[in-house]
């Protein structure tokens, strides 16, 4: 699918685009900004918002820098861990015309707080989770006059989530803030289903899995048996 598996969303303003998630390289941003020009017009992109450090879904933002200087907002983990050169994940399994032109630049603005802006008369909210949920600093983006939410993939839909970097007691706090939020759109980091029951299949994993780990601690299973005490299906 040449790194085509996550959402990349844009948010029409009347002067111009928010980006949240630029995806997995330069090929793949220039490419659906030209996609989005044809539905809505050709705009710049003001603002550029990354939910996380896994490389799928920052890759691209050399290309709004570069074509447009946007502000890029994302965690500290994309400038602490990833320098230009790195050969990350999608440097290694995308094939040659694919990631080509693609460049490692560090983000603009990191945030601990919820981060407020406004453009065009648009209000959104950068909202931290401050746990380690998905991966060790996870961002949200809200609208709170529209009610749509841009979750990342702290809300997946349609296949099972990576805890490689995260933690499921963080993942249900994430879960818990968004819901907080009372939205009634919720964009996943990957997957389709974006009505009020985009969130459940993520809420049923990791709850389902923090129950049944602490049962099977209660019963005194070994730690080094967990995985193989706890059947999540």
């Amino acid at each position: 699918d040449a790194g085509n598996m996550a959402n990349s969303c844009y948010v029409k303003t009347a002067d111009s685009f928010v980006v949240f998630d630029t995806g997995p390289s330069y090929v793949f941003a220039k490419q659906t900004y030209e996609a989005m020009s044809k539905l809505a017009g050709e705009l710049p992109v003001k603002v550029v918002v990354n939910s996380h450090e896994h490389d799928d879904h920052w890759l691209g933002n050399d290309y709004y820098k570069q074509k447009f200087g946007s502000e890029l907002v994302g965690p500290s983990l994309i400038n602490t861990k990833y320098k230009a050169g790195d050969e990350t994940r999608m440097f290694r399994v995308l094939p040659e015309n694919a990631i080509k032109g693609t460049n490692i630049i560090p983000v603009d603005k990191s945030i601990k707080e919820q981060y407020n802006f406004t453009v065009a008369g648009v209000d959104f909210e950068v909202i931290p989770v401050n746990a380690k949920a998905h991966t060790g600093e996870d961002y949200f983006l809200f609208m709170p006059k529209e009610k749509v939410l841009f979750a990342g993939d702290l809300v997946m839909n349609g296949r099972i989530t990576s805890g490689r970097d995260g933690a499921v007691l963080g993942q249900i706090k994430a879960l818990d803030m968004m819901d907080a939020k009372g939205w009634k759109t919720l964009i996943p980091g990957h997957g389709f289903i974006t009505d009020k029951t985009a969130i459940d299949e993520a809420r049923d994993y990791f709850t389902f899995m923090r129950d049944r780990v602490a049962k099977a601690i209660e019963d005194d299973v070994d730690a080094a048996d967990i995985q193989a005490a706890v059947p999540m299906v």
